[in-house]
């Protein structure tokens, strides 16, 4: 009997960790085939830009590949790796995924250019700028989350100080002081927030639900009865102007893409890191994850449980009015109803898929942007494919997602949870 049940797990475990992949992986390359390999034909090429327009950069000559064996080489890649799960398993699950989506992606794109020539550099540098707001979303529910608050008020935070930004930033004549506005605006709502569900215990659900509506609805009603008739008095701030760092943007491919930004995107990127060392390497980011997992032993050890969650949310709430400041002030320079367009919840997403890590969500963050900004490119190539289905592109990309990682990803232990102390 022992002997059986052994047996049926060492055959559930291979089905589970080599036939299942393996068959997937090997299904993949033939749907590259079919989608992509067979619509081709012998002596097409697809021209890929390696240079920015009015790029400061060196310029560097273009890539051509031919289109009909690069697909078939991508294929071939996707297969083997499904030949080699079976024979052999793959230990890295993640490099494997990254893999066999780098090759259907960019299979897409050779068979997208076909004939034609595509600004490869041009559309990396449109994924980083259209990945901020996401990246600053993602940041802001890392640092809640951490400390044990959900905050899916983020939405309504960045709607919310999208419009105060370009406000302030509209009638001071100068866009930093409407960047500072919507970091505290961004304060505030989110000490709202706080207060509802540390101090009053609101479920913490409910409570971003509410903020989102309040967001969507006074924002839509100043911007009705007071920016559409005023707008340039109120809704024309301008926007933060591409700053080119010295020498480091002249390095081609690189330089166009992370070296010509507005400061909106350098003081993400920066945000990045100092919340990876804050989080990690120094006692606040100590307590901060203390809290997020057992708060009643942070507590014994003398840590203000409350007042952590405090800082944090509100803390969150600024970078998400950094991520609102991003619509008006980095972007467009106005303010349009709805303007966030779902990017706080991808943002979301993005924590969850980068696992409450802030580089994670910063690169999960890439992947969404980089979505955003295909389906435009590929609107721009004409491609053959309704455009209703490329402006869902980020939407799907977020529910893949999270249908696919939700269950793996293991959020803080506490996380959600009010704290009732002894």
């Amino acid at each position: 009997m022992t002997t059986e049940i052994i047996q049926q797990s060492r055959k559930n475990l291979f089905v589970r960790n080599r036939l299942a992949p393996g068959l997937i992986l090997i299904a993949i390359g033939l749907v590259i085939l079919f989608l992509f390999g067979v619509d081709t034909e012998a002596g097409q090429q697809a021209t890929f830009g390696m240079n920015a327009m009015r790029s400061q950069a060196l310029p560097i000559p273009d890539l051509t590949l031919p289109v009909q064996p690069a697909i078939y080489i991508l294929i071939l890649v996707t297969v083997f790796l499904g030949a080699w799960q079976l024979a052999r398993g793959i230990r890295s699950t993640g490099i494997m995924v990254g893999v066999v989506a780098f090759c259907f992606v960019v299979a897409f794109l050779i068979w997208a250019t076909r004939d034609k020539s595509f600004n490869l550099v041009g559309m990396l540098s449109s994924s980083l700028v259209r990945a901020t707001p996401i990246a600053l979303a993602a940041l802001c529910g890392v640092i809640s989350e951490r400390a044990a608050v959900v905050n899916i008020a983020i939405e309504g935070i960045m709607l919310i100080t999208a419009q105060t930004a370009v406000m302030a930033g509209t009638l001071s004549h100068n866009l930093y002081v409407g960047l500072i506005v919507a970091l505290l605006t961004g304060a505030l709502v989110a000490a709202i927030h706080a207060v509802l569900v540390i101090k009053y215990k609101v479920d913490q659900i409910v409570s971003g639900v509410a903020i989102n509506i309040f967001g969507a609805g006074i924002t839509s009603f100043i911007s009705s009865r007071f920016l559409e008739r005023n707008g340039d008095l109120l809704n024309n701030s301008g926007t933060f102007p591409v700053i080119p760092i010295p020498l480091l943007s002249k390095i081609p491919i690189l330089g166009p893409i992370l070296f010509e930004n507005n400061l909106i995107v350098y003081l993400t990127i920066l945000l990045v890191i100092v919340l990876h060392v804050l989080l990690f390497y120094t006692p606040w980011g100590l307590r901060t994850r203390a809290v997020g997992e057992h708060p009643k032993a942070a507590d014994t050890l003398g840590i203000n449980v409350f007042m952590m969650r405090y800082v944090n949310v509100i803390i969150g709430g600024m970078i998400a009015g950094l991520g609102g400041a991003y619509f008006t002030l980095g972007s467009v320079g106005r303010f349009d109803e709805i303007m966030t367009a779902g990017k706080g919840f991808i943002g979301l997403a993005a924590m969850i898929f980068g696992k409450w890590n802030p580089f994670g969500a910063f690169t999960s963050s890439l992947i969404f942007g980089f979505a955003d900004s295909l389906q435009v490119k590929m609107q721009i190539l004409k491609v053959p494919i309704p455009s209703q289905i490329l402006g869902m592109a980020p939407y799907l990309v977020t529910m893949i997602v999270l249908a696919g990682l939700v269950g793996r990803a293991i959020p803080p232990a506490a996380d959600g949870t009010p704290y009732e102390k002894q």
